[in-house]
């Protein structure tokens, strides 16, 4: 393999030179004398260079248009995350002898149904011990407050004034970072709703005509590009699905996890910390953190500095067979992007579009790891559908070989 890629490289090098000394001949002296005159190195990186800034400003447009029509595309990433989940269930339904309206239908009331539930518990609880952990909160800061001035810190009270102005005004200036974000949904319930409506639609088109979408989409592209882009569009879904599915099944153990160990430890609120431990931790990272954090800030107010240690090991314990054993046993190869890449990943999503942009990171950066890999393997050229697709779709037929090349086509 290696030896057939040396002699590739060979090959093209030569013909490179061979152009190169086919071009000379044709130039006048000076040009000819000025292009010698340039070294080797600074010609290749001057190609390198436009090519970068090339790339760099498609990507630069692509953001400016994203950030211009936030208010759909947003809905839109949401709907295609939705329909990586239900999508499976409700082939599944129609498997066995479902009905495709029932499927469908089923498929969204018991989205519908499993995340208002989870919504409407959440609020419940944390409005029905709201007073009470205001309360809570006051006497716990009164007693640091005290312990701070009479402590061996010596601290006056105008150190401690300025400090908190201080902390309020990093924390207000953080939150905005990502609560108003490049691409947040909206700067009001209008276009929240706007954006639920939206995402809930093109779900339920994708359900109904999924097939017939990417068909169509396919179709825009030029007719040799075709076979590429619909083998990289399959594999790319292929991950999407399995991130979907080890993500809900990674954050339902964390927060069985978390919220139980908040039940026995007596911690109160334990149903609303396991449901925003669950939410929290489709955003990797940054979602674990503050889930965490919340947790160990309830226990500490309610049951003290001893029982929010505990808590405190609870969280990390659980973080830690998330990350070293549950993510690599699970996750397996199902989504090939290293550590270092999520955590590039989330940082740059978060600085660019704020808590959409953290949840949409990863999801993104592993369709696209995983589409560019299968057009630069190439299978597409001999006409071989991506691993793990269903060959017998209508999307994809061989089309007869031509001399020297074959390879797969979408229909028109």
């Amino acid at each position: 393999m290696e030896d057939s890629k040396g002699r590739a490289r060979g090959r093209f090098l030569r013909r490179s030179r061979a152009a190169d000394a086919e071009a000379t001949k044709h130039e006048a002296p000076d040009e000819r004398d000025a292009r010698e005159g340039v070294p080797y190195g600074m010609r290749l990186a001057a190609a390198w260079s436009w090519r970068l800034l090339l790339v760099g400003g498609v990507v630069a447009v692509v953001i400016f248009l994203v950030i211009q029509l936030r208010l759909i595309v947003i809905p839109l990433l949401v709907a295609v995350l939705l329909s990586a989940l239900l999508v499976p269930f409700s082939q599944f339904l129609q498997r066995h002898r479902w009905p495709k309206w029932l499927s469908v239908t089923t498929a969204m009331l018991a989205m519908l149904a499993v995340v208002g539930g989870l919504l409407t518990l959440g609020i419940w609880q944390i409005a029905r011990g709201s007073d009470e952990l205001a309360a809570q909160s006051l006497t716990a800061w009164e007693d640091l407050k005290v312990w701070l001035l009479e402590g061996p810190f010596h601290i006056t009270e105008a150190q401690l004034n300025d400090w908190v102005g201080q902390a309020v005004t990093a924390i207000q200036q953080d939150s905005g970072v990502l609560w108003s974000g490049a691409l947040s949904v909206g700067s009001s319930f209008g276009h929240f709703l706007a954006g639920m409506l939206l995402a809930l639609f093109a779900t339920l088109f994708i359900l109904i005509d999924g097939r017939g979408i990417w068909r169509w989409l396919v179709g825009i592209f030029p007719r040799r590009g075709r076979a590429a882009i619909d083998g990289a569009g399959r594999a790319g879904w292929t991950t999407l699905q399995n991130f979907v599915k080890v993500q809900i099944l990674v954050a339902t153990i964390d927060a069985v996890g978390i919220g139980l160990g908040a039940l026995l430890l007596g911690v109160p609120l334990a149903i609303p910390i396991a449901v925003l431990v669950f939410l929290g931790s489709f955003i990797p990272i940054v979602g674990a953190v503050a889930t965490g954090a919340l947790a160990v800030f309830v226990a500490l107010v309610y049951n003290g500095w001893v029982i929010a240690l505990i808590m405190l090991g609870v969280v990390l314990l659980v973080q830690q067979v998330e990350g070293h054993v549950l993510q690599p046993l699970i996750m397996g190869t199902a989504v090939k992007v290293h550590p270092l890449g999520v955590v590039i990943a989330v940082a740059t999503g978060s600085l660019l579009a704020g808590i959409p942009g953290a949840l949409f990171a990863v999801p993104i950066a592993a369709v696209a790891n995983v589409m560019i890999a299968y057009i630069a393997k190439g299978d597409w050229k001999r006409g071989s559908p991506p691993a793990d697709s269903d060959a017998t779709s209508p999307l994809w037929r061989t089309v007869p070989q031509r001399p020297g090349f074959q390879r797969g086509e979408p229909t028109p």
